[in-house]
């Protein structure tokens, strides 16, 4: 090999351990969406009746054609209305008649916070009073809605447990499928605190 050639094929080699090396491909990441907030529960009040009870209210609220005593409606509806044991929005809740709800009860669900608790607006559970966003919650072993607590303001707990029917839903308005079942409440921490059919505590069972 002459010594021309020699050289040639050096400079080549040199040339090719000088080279840079190509960069990897810089990777571009997509941030996780931030989870979603947790529902705002709106605000409790109470406000003057103005002589309406809970089934006027309740007819005036979701334009249900529906007649009779509260617990009443649950039959009444049928044929008429969808009937199930979820809570959705605008949906119509129902107590049956027992010793302390003489003409059983309605409310009409206003926000579904969770599995196991909701809110409701009605009339006359404090006698002269409509309630707005009042907490209920379902104390129910199986998560089905027929084993209810109210919210009472003034000790700041909830009252005595009530059966309730189920949940009418007005026009336009489907069940809200529940997430996983939070464990029910097997004890009444309060039973000093009961609830009569029209809010007045009357005291323990």
């Amino acid at each position: 090999m002459s010594y021309f050639v020699a050289l040639g094929l050096s400079i080549i080699c040199l040339n090719a351990c000088t080279q840079t090396a190509t960069p990897p491909p810089t990777l571009i990441t997509t941030p996780a969406p931030p989870s979603p907030p947790a529902p705002t529960v709106a605000v409790y009040g109470e406000a003057p009746a103005g002589g309406l009870t809970c089934v006027p209210y309740a007819r005036q609220r979701t334009g249900v054609s529906l007649q009779g005593d509260a617990y009443s409606w649950w039959d009444n509806a049928a044929g008429l209305y969808q009937r199930g044991n979820k809570p959705a929005l605008s949906a119509i809740l129902v107590l049956p008649q027992t010793s302390r709800l003489k003409s059983g009860h309605v409310a009409v669900v206003t926000q579904v916070v969770s599995a196991r608790k909701i809110l409701v607006d009605h009339a006359n559970w404090i006698p002269g009073e409509i309630v707005t966003n009042m907490p209920v919650i379902d104390v129910s072993p199986n998560n089905d809605w027929t084993q209810l607590r109210f919210w009472h303001a003034p000790s700041n707990t909830f009252g005595a447990t009530y059966p309730a029917s189920g949940f009418i839903y007005t026009a336009n308005v489907t069940p809200t499928a529940p997430a996983a079942l939070p464990p029910a409440t097997t004890t009444d921490p309060d039973q000093t605190v009961i609830i009569s059919g029209n809010g007045v505590s009357i005291g323990s069972p």
